[in-house]
């Protein structure tokens, strides 16, 4: 696929990756097997009839093929461009085994671009209303992929947003160039054209309660995602110029620093940036402070690239565009100038140990390796837990062991008519996975309201 040379990209917040034309969506399509065990289904959280929709590309047919993909996935656009296909449905790609797998991931997002530009994008019909009501709390891809399933049956979904713009990490965690902020928005018309109702500005837990969501609702589904962000525990966080990479985001892609001064959000961000982390998100952070003209940007890891959880094409992009790596080094400090700026980072070198929990092997410090690298803003990327406004103010609520909301196989909390999914459940995942879980938790909550339940005077 066609893109951006870094040296544009890098002065820019526009797309990367410039799409496939016709004749190449339909010549990678064509490459398809039409296997008759199609193990790339298999591979996908929310289960799109990739052989079906891949056919459809390769004989031009894309309105229809735009039509199959949204039977199993109402957000297509979104997904061609960020989920891992490369660890899920291309895995399982058989001609992978031997050379490269289709190009499924592209071919949707070009499938969902040729929608859009041509006007093709239609709602199906919808079935008579059900009379049933269902609450969501939440606007991420768990929330929206939940609320278009229910739509689609027939149920009349309401969201919740704490923000005052829906799309959850979609909007604030993914930077434009991405994810443009004309095909989120294209993708949450789809949604309303369903039928979906969105509230903004609305805090669960503090603008209402779940208690209070059930007394207007059937049933509710719980997609918070885990939007807390975790830090190092070490000296100098407390400095100026420290970020969560939560907040560097977010100030960035919902509050548009990037278009400073154009909209009034500026945000620090110095020469000498460092950013810890080996994930998708850091990856995003150091190529977003290239962006908004960090000289020299680097990403300290704890373990080698080979384990890294990264998307191999995010490491390549940001070391295309400068990005720096540091890899089998840890923070133990940051330390800071007379006027409470950082100024450098100590780190530690490591050296890679036995595996541990993840199989990944875990990484041991050398003794005596302590070496600095000056920075003038970190950025913490090391992952995020739950936030506990909403257990907090739902007593009866049960979690797990690790502070997240505990589930039981259907997708059901302990609280009757409420349900969960997503990031709130597991902790921190991708995108298609929250999705899954979303579309998971409509088919629970529709049987739960479409079977006979229990009345009160049946106790």
């Amino acid at each position: 696929m066609p893109e951006q040379p870094p040296g544009q990209r890098v002065r820019n917040f526009d797309e990367v990756p410039l799409g496939y034309d016709a004749e190449a969506a339909m010549a990678e399509a064509s490459r398809c097997l039409q296997c008759r065990r199609p193990l790339c289904v298999d591979g996908c959280p929310v289960r799109v009839k990739i052989p079906e929709f891949v056919r459809l590309v390769a004989e031009g047919r894309f309105s229809e093929a735009a039509r199959k993909i949204k039977e199993t996935n109402a957000f297509p656009a979104i997904c061609g461009r960020v989920c891992p296909q490369e660890s899920q449905c291309e895995l399982k790609c058989v001609l992978g085994k031997r050379g490269e797998p289709v190009a499924i991931g592209r071919l949707e997002r070009f499938v969902a671009d040729w929608a859009l530009q041509h006007g093709k994008i239609q709602a199906p019909e919808l079935p008579p209303p059900t009379g049933y009501s269902v609450g969501v709390v939440g606007s991420g891809p768990g929330g929206l992929a939940c609320a278009a399933d229910l739509a689609m049956r027939g149920h009349d979904v309401t969201i919740y947003e704490l923000f005052h713009a829906a799309g959850g990490v979609l909007r604030y965690g993914i930077p434009r160039f991405r994810l443009p902020r004309e095909v989120l928005e294209a993708e949450l018309e789809y949604l309303a054209k369903l039928g979906v109702t969105i509230r903004l500005n609305f805090v669960v837990g503090r603008t209402a309660t779940l208690d209070d969501l059930m007394e207007d609702h059937d049933a509710i589904f719980v997609a918070t995602g885990a939007g807390l962000p975790r830090f190092l525990g070490i000296e100098g966080e407390n400095l100026l110029g420290v970020y969560s990479a939560n907040e560097f985001l977010t100030r960035v892609n919902l509050m548009r620093a990037d278009r400073f001064p154009e909209y009034h959000t500026p945000v620090h961000c110095g020469d000498q940036v460092v950013v810890v982390g080996g994930g998708n998100v850091a990856m995003d952070a150091a190529r977003t402070a290239r962006r908004l003209g960090a000289e020299n940007v680097t990403v300290v890891y704890r373990r080698t690239r080979a384990e890294m959880p990264a998307r191999t094409e995010e490491v390549v992009h940001a070391e295309e565009e400068g990005v720096r790596f540091g890899f089998l080094a840890s923070p133990t400090a940051l330390n800071g100038d007379d006027d409470g700026w950082v100024c450098s980072m100590t780190c530690q070198r490591m050296e890679l140990g036995e595996p541990d929990a993840s199989g990944r092997r875990r990484p041991m410090p050398i003794e005596g390796s302590e070496y600095e690298i000056a920075c003038d803003t970190a950025i913490v990327a090391i992952g995020s837990r739950a936030h506990p406004l909403v257990p907090e103010t739902t007593p009866d609520l049960e979690l797990s062991t690790r502070g997240y909301i505990a589930i039981d196989d259907s997708g059901a909390t302990s609280k009757e008519g409420v349900f969960a999914g997503g990031d709130i459940v597991t902790g921190a995942a991708t995108v298609i996975e929250a999705m899954g879980a979303g579309r998971r938790a409509a088919d629970s909550i529709h049987r739960y309201l479409t079977s006979e339940r229990p009345t009160d005077e049946d106790g």
